[in-house]
């Protein structure tokens, strides 16, 4: 029997084969430490780490000596806030909105907690922040402003550059979360504005357990302190000996990305539209969610009226693997909070589910995929009219 199509790339995605190609020799024979660089063995290592460092400033716009390497894109959103806290401490308000990664919201939350006073931005329905609203909530002992660059539930676009425009004339620090945005849009934190910018590897087609923080080292150069304590590796801001293979294999995934993104990005554009038509095609009562056109490229966030996603993944889990936004919790169903922001506590908020085709989905998968999809709600409605 055929495995499922997975449709849930912006959860993780599998690793590209050239990267894993890229990876497996540091694991045995290039097993070096890259902190022991007076030896072949470690020497080997640290020249991998700082090729992929450039592979990954590259892939960004920036410098190589911008990159910090964490063990995962929420790690690098933790260093990014809880850091500029501790390297600015006269400046006690934090700005962010409503609909980020809880990576995001909770380092402003644990900051809240001690004393920060928090702006939490509201988002319009299509799950997009004002830039004006933001300029508007800039005081003058903001630090930071923390707007994620794509919406891994909703696929919504945020307007970065305008964003950036507006901390820069204000002189407050601009941190992005682009975990998403990577593998699919054209990125440069340069033409962004961005001070801070957190990445993924396993969203881009890398390794999981590996992520990166971009810190702009001029014009200005933003200052950070270490939120954990050790060994003093990455500048003194991520102390832990650097796990190789997993850096390597970012740097690979972010090579590649560099040249496929737009060429992936227009394929999966396509297959996007195709779930979509046919699947509004020959259902009644199919709603988009998010922006109709600044949206990442590879997200279908749909809400269809009397369909419950968990009974759909139930009954099709065999066929099709995709997420709900509705999560299960002992006996309770808990609706996502990003759906509360943009539409409240309504069926359309609770009956959200999301697909995401990626770089390996072909065209017969997303026929196959919404073969499925539309047999499972059919069969719903059936037993719902009983």
């Amino acid at each position: 029997m055929a495995s499922p199509v997975y449709l849930d790339h912006n959860a993780t995605t599998p690793v590209d084969p050239a990267v894993l190609a890229v990876m497996l020799p540091f694991f045995s024979e290039h097993f070096g430490n890259p902190s022991s660089v007076e030896h072949a063995h470690g020497h080997a290592a640290r020249q991998a780490v700082e090729i992929a460092r450039q592979q990954v400033a590259t892939a960004i716009g920036a410098a190589a000596e911008e990159i910090i390497f964490t063990g995962s894109c929420t790690e690098a959103d933790n260093l990014a806030i809880l850091g500029a806290a501790a390297a600015y401490p006269d400046r006690r308000h934090i700005i962010t909105c409503a609909t980020e990664h809880p990576a995001v919201l909770e380092s402003c939350r644990h900051l809240e907690r001690a004393g920060y006073t928090l702006t939490v931005m509201s988002v319009d329905e299509y799950g997009r922040v004002d830039p004006q609203q933001i300029s508007e909530a800039i005081r003058a002992d903001t630090l930071l402003v923390s707007v994620m660059g794509g919406n891994n539930e909703v696929g919504t676009l945020q307007p970065l550059a305008d964003i950036g425009r507006v901390c820069e004339s204000r002189d407050v620090l601009f941190h992005a979360d682009l975990a998403q945005t990577v593998a699919y849009c054209a990125t440069d934190v340069r033409a962004i504005g961005a001070h801070l910018a957190s990445l993924s590897a396993h969203k881009a087609y890398g390794p999981k357990g590996v992520g990166a923080l971009y810190v702009r080292g001029r014009r200005p150069r933003v200052k950070l302190k270490a939120i954990a304590v050790g060994g003093g590796q990455e500048r003194g801001l991520r102390s832990g000996t650097v796990a190789t293979p997993l850096v390597a294999g970012m740097g690979s995934a972010f090579a590649i990305v560099r040249h496929s993104r737009n060429a992936d990005a227009e394929r999966l554009r396509m297959q996007s539209a195709a779930l979509l038509a046919r699947i509004s095609g020959e259902v009644d009562g199919v709603q988009l969610n998010g922006h109709p056109t600044e949206r990442l490229p590879n997200n279908v966030s749909l809400s269809i009226e009397g369909i419950e996603p968990l009974a759909l993944m139930r009954l099709v889990r065999d066929d099709v693997s995709f997420s709900a936004s509705s999560a299960c919790a002992t006996d309770k169903i808990h609706t996502s909070y990003v759906l509360l922001s943009m539409f409240g506590d309504t069926p359309r908020a609770r009956g959200a589910f999301r697909l995401a085709p990626g770089r390996f989905t072909t065209d017969d998968d997303v026929e196959r995929a919404c073969a499925a999809l539309i047999s499972g709600i059919q069969r719903l409605r059936r037993l719902g009219s009983h």
